[in-house]
Parts: structure tokens; sequence; C-alpha cells
């Protein structure tokens, strides 16, 4: 495994792309609504794209066909936006995006409430949301990749939570995915040792019932077994000398 070190004219490089993703993200939410469809939410990220003249981290990514994944209630991660899939009242919708400026990558992903959703449901993304900034406290020189993991893990399973195996958060850098992966569950104390220049993408996908997951026939959409919802929520966080920098606020 060989984990890149990102100098701060790269890591300053990657935070002017997280700007621009984060923008990206708050055009996409302001078309989150009761009535709109998941394709309505794709066609704001895509204006906003062009308006700040940025590239697409996913669509062709594999030959994925979006600029956004939209992953509504069961869908845990990678729903492909389309016109059929109408928001309703009570739902979630997980949007993940990612862009390149500069040939540099940032990603980053929440779960909005559509309208107003169940105590439980809001509960689910609270806790989700919480457990990535438990996670990025443990992004610090000199600890090890598993105590972020662990910091998720605890966090939710507490609550009885499933926390998803199969899919994992990830470096990133010049690269959608780099190496380590991250994933959101793990012992603490074990695994690569953390050191500066480290950027990474931290993503709980916390289900609330069975951890289990599976993927549709699409190729794409994963959806939890149960029928459950999932959130789905992810920084890209450089690791420096002076504690973890979120990227893409």
């Amino acid at each position: 495994m060989a984990i890149l070190i990102k100098s701060p004219a790269e890591i300053e490089k990657m935070r002017i792309s997280g700007i621009a993703l984060s923008k990206v993200h708050d055009a996409a939410k302001a078309a989150v609504r009761v009535g709109a469809t998941t394709m309505d939410l794709e066609r704001a990220a895509v204006a906003k794209m062009e308006e700040l003249g940025v590239k697409s981290a996913f669509l062709g990514y594999h030959g994925y066909p979006a600029v956004l994944c939209t992953s509504v209630n069961n869908e845990v991660i990678h729903g492909i936006p389309n016109e059929k899939h109408v928001l309703h009242e009570g739902d979630i919708v997980s949007v993940d995006c990612g862009v390149i400026v500069d040939g540099y990558y940032s990603d980053s992903a929440v779960t909005h409430p559509v309208g107003k959703v169940t105590p439980a449901v809001e509960k689910l993304l609270r806790v989700t949301e919480a457990s990535l900034y438990a996670g990025i406290d443990k992004a610090v020189v000199g600890g090890r990749l598993f105590d972020i993991s662990h910091a998720v893990q605890v966090m939710c399973e507490a609550e009885g939570y499933g926390v998803v195996r199969e899919f994992v958060g990830h470096g990133i850098g010049k690269s959608m995915h780099e190496d380590p992966q991250v994933p959101n569950y793990g012992d603490p104390g074990k695994g690569p040792r953390l050191k500066a220049g480290m950027v990474l993408a931290i993503e709980p996908m916390i289900n609330m019932g069975s951890a289990e997951v599976k993927v549709l026939e699409d190729g794409w959409t994963a959806i939890t077994v149960d029928g459950s919802v999932s959130a789905h929520f992810e920084h890209t966080v450089a690791i420096t000398n002076d504690g973890p920098v979120i990227l893409t606020l």
C-alpha cells in the first residue's frame, strides 16, 4: 500500500476543489423539495459545475452516467438520478458528489431530509453526521487509520445501527480513489500510522437496521437488504501538523 503524501501546495489546490464542491452541494440542496425528482438535483448540480467551470469526478467514472449519486431512503449509495424518482414528504436523499479542479479531486456527501421526517430518521441523520466528525477528530498525526474507523463504529453501533462493511472511505488526491481504504469499523491502534500530508475521504454509510447491503441489477445502486433507511455523510480531510482540516466545507 502506497499512501501518497501531499505537499501544502497540493492540499491548497484540493481545498480550492473542495470549496467548489461545497457550492455544487448547495445548489443540489436547494433543489431538494417534495415533488422534485432526483434528476432535478442532477440538473442543479450540472448547472453549478458549468457556472464554476469545474469538472465532474463521477460522470464517466467506470461508465457512471451522472455527476451526482442520489440515494433515496433504503438506497445506501450510488443511486442514479432519474426523472421517475420523485421525492416525497418524509423521504431522505443522500447526495454524493465529486469535482476536479486543476487536476485535484474532492469528494463529499450529505443526506438531506425531504420535508418533515420522523424523529427516528432525524436521529439517524444526526448520529451519522456526528460519527463523521468523531472520525475526523481521530485524523491526527501519529494516530492509526483504524482509530478513525473505530470512532465511527462505536458511535453508530451504540444506537443499534448497522455499519456498512462493503463500502469504505478512501485516500484522494490526483485520483478519485487512492490508498488507503478507510473502513467505518475496526480496532483502534491498528492500521497505517497517520502522517501529515495524507488526505482522506471519510464517509460513514449507516443503516437504521442491518448492515447488510446488495447491489441492484443496474450495477450501481446499493440498497439495504432489510429495507431500512440509510444515511451517508462524507468530507475530504487533510491530516496536518495542526490537526485535521476539512477541505470540503
